[in-house]
């Protein structure tokens, strides 16, 4: 049954201030992140710096010290079963029993959901389809490689439909066609309504999957420094002309902010544009100029960018 707090939650998920300490550590100590329905957002931080503590609180596994949780308007900690309900989770190991089938893995989830014996037999067969296991149903976990796990344990995440997931490192030992088929099911997730928070190391393949990104440094969500860092790497544009071409020149002569790259002749620069509008008028305004024009994008990972800006600022 739906709550009126359900309905009239304006985000699927919403976190303020949380910390926790273990003893003497301060895993967490000031964390505030908020997830919007229909969208995917990167959790992102060196190893130790608090995202398994956090995501193990937002997912109402592990209580906080302070602060406050909300899911789709629900406190996990005082409406436990209700908030979790809507929590699927996804851990960075499968952490299954390895003798039971993949089908009876996803099948005692789901009735531990509360779903019937036919829905959940109903609900695995399709999961198993959705991330390209049902070959393996009747195959034990245990034959199933690293990356095949992460794909079980995803789909454990989905058996009772849920409106937020938490992926912890999803990648981690996947193939690369796996990999582009986790990108395109996390999207088609997030189409869905779904919010998604996914925490991974691999920066350049977030870039073309989340719509937002939460930097964690020592226990502390960043906040607007590192969206301010993630704007200023967005707004780096490499332009590579053809040999003997004079880039230098013409962004000079179009008044552009624009810098030399290490190494490279006057074909090349890297220029500051405001958006991708701004980016195409550039392009145009350099081909009229008769610079014959290569390559043209953004630098690199801007997630990448922004991380490596942080990390270097806080070391």
């Amino acid at each position: 049954m739906t709550t009126t707090a359900e309905v009239e939650a304006p985000t699927a998920l919403e976190a303020t201030r949380l910390r926790r300490a273990f003893g003497a550590v301060q895993a967490v100590v000031d964390a505030s992140l908020t997830l919007e329905r229909g969208t995917v957002t990167a959790l992102i931080g060196p190893n130790g710096c608090g995202k398994t503590t956090l995501m193990l609180m937002l997912a109402g596994l592990l209580r906080p010290d302070g602060g406050e949780v909300t899911i789709g308007g629900l406190d996990p900690m005082q409406d436990g079963a209700s908030a979790r309900a809507r929590i699927g989770w996804m851990p960075d190991v499968l952490g299954t029993w390895d003798s039971l089938t993949c089908t009876e893995t996803l099948v005692t989830f789901g009735r531990a959901y509360g779903a019937s014996a036919a829905e959940a037999s109903q609900t695995a067969y399709s999961l198993l389809q959705r991330v390209h296991l049902a070959e393996y149903a009747a195959q034990p976990a245990r034959v199933l490689s690293r990356g095949q796990k992460q794909r079980l344990s995803l789909a454990r995440a989905l058996v009772h439909d849920p409106d937020v997931l938490i992926l912890d490192e999803p990648a981690s030992g996947l193939d690369p066609r796996s990999r582009i088929e986790l990108r395109d099911l996390v999207r088609s997730l997030a189409s869905e309504g779904k919010a998604v928070l996914i925490s991974s190391h691999v920066l350049s393949e977030l870039d073309e999957m989340v719509d937002e990104a939460v930097f964690m440094a020592r226990g502390v969500t960043l906040g607007e420094s590192a969206q301010a860092e993630v704007a200023r790497a967005k707004a780096r544009w490499r332009v590579v002309a053809l040999p003997g071409q004079d880039v230098h020149e013409a962004l000079s002569s179009a008044t552009r902010d624009w810098s030399p790259v290490e190494g490279a002749d006057s074909s090349t620069a890297v220029v500051q544009v405001a958006d991708a509008e701004d980016a195409a008028a550039l392009l145009g305004k350099l081909v009229r100029k008769g610079v014959r024009i290569s390559a043209f994008g953004p630098v690199g990972s801007a997630l990448e960018q922004a991380y490596l800006s942080l990390d270097q600022d806080r070391r």
